[in-house]
């Protein structure tokens, strides 16, 4: 089936977080709703989700702060990969980034997603000589 790329809408949140949770991607101090409410007050337009038919089946976040890009939450259910979803929803959110003259893109693997890793070499990513750090400053949990 073809997947459709359209904006993420407020009526998609069940779906996505559940979606997200079938992918693996929700963690005890991450809560997903909270994060799709701050995504939605800071470039809402690059929060992207796929379809086909009525059923969400694909997701990407994105955000440019005017040095790098970020891209998170990409998932596909894990019914549809193998499609090339997950290479679409990049292909599109890499031009949006572009368009508003993002020069690189980074995004965070978590150790040991050997299949993540080899997807994102697959389409042109290499792991950077750098060490991510991070600090909450709002709790979730």
């Amino acid at each position: 089936m073809t997947l459709h790329i359209r904006s993420f809408q407020d009526s998609d949140t069940a779906p996505v977080v559940r979606l997200w949770q079938a992918c693996g991607l929700v963690r005890p101090w991450n809560d997903p709703h909270r994060d799709i409410a701050r995504k939605m007050l800071v470039q809402p337009e690059l929060f992207l989700v796929g379809t086909t038919g009525d059923e969400i089946v694909a997701t990407v976040m994105a955000g440019y702060e005017g040095h790098r890009g970020w891209v998170n939450y990409l998932a596909v259910s894990p019914s549809c990969q193998g499609r090339g979803y997950g290479r679409v929803l990049m292909q599109r959110v890499e031009a949006m980034l572009l368009a508003v003259g993002c020069p690189k893109v980074n995004l965070q693997v978590r150790q040991g997603n050997v299949v993540a890793m080899a997807f994102y070499e697959a389409i042109g990513y290499a792991q950077d000589a750098s060490i991510s750090y991070g600090k909450r400053l709002i709790p979730d949990a």
